[in-house]
């Protein structure tokens, strides 16, 4: 299916250049002059060899159809992932840098969604959004509030972002995993 490349996400599974590519993370890029592109980091679905691709946003690139199943994270060592086909129980391994950027998201037990190609797993898609623990930030100081700049903080998986000053440690918030951001407090 014919689609733009501004629409990318990591996880699809594109056709270039005759192969299939796993889409691994992408970076939106904005020229002072010209327009706008898209850098896109891939993996070779039969080879697992890595490459980076630029496109233009208006540009047109082939999404394969995959078939999307649900999956259950179960363990990892420190090159693979494994994960459970929810129906079936099969488990299967998928290696780390098949995931992606996003990889550093993944928690216990977690469901995702498993990408097959002729029921082959090709790769895992987190979910978009994942409510985490804020382990350590700086706290709150008075009369800083005036303009809105927001603070270093760093997640219970070991990763920084930036946060309000109104969170603090112990707090738990949303975080985008294809931006690695914070999205807002969770509601208890």
């Amino acid at each position: 299916m014919k689609t733009q490349a501004n629409l990318i996400r990591p996880g699809w599974v594109i056709e270039h250049n005759g192969k299939q590519w796993s889409v691994l993370k992408i970076n939106l890029l904005q020229p002072g002059k010209g327009s706008a592109f898209i850098q896109v980091e891939m993996r070779d679905v039969a080879t697992g060899i890595k490459s980076n691709e630029r496109w233009r946003t208006s540009e047109t690139i082939e999404k394969l159809m995959v078939e999307e199943r649900d999956v259950q994270f179960l363990y990892s060592d420190e090159d693979n992932y494994t994960f459970m086909e929810a129906d079936t129980y099969e488990q299967f391994v998928v290696d780390k840098d098949a995931i992606g950027s996003s990889v550093i998201f993944i928690q216990d037990g977690m469901n995702l969604t498993g990408n097959y190609i002729d029921g082959t797993p090709v790769s895992v898609t987190p979910p978009t959004t994942v409510v985490m623990e804020i382990t350590e930030t700086e706290p709150v100081v008075k009369g800083q509030t005036a303009a809105s700049s927001n603070k270093p903080a760093i997640l219970e998986n070991g990763h920084r972002i930036m946060v309000p000053p109104f969170v603090g440690a112990g707090d738990k918030v949303v975080v985008n995993t294809v931006e690695g951001t914070y999205l807002e407090r969770a509601k208890k």
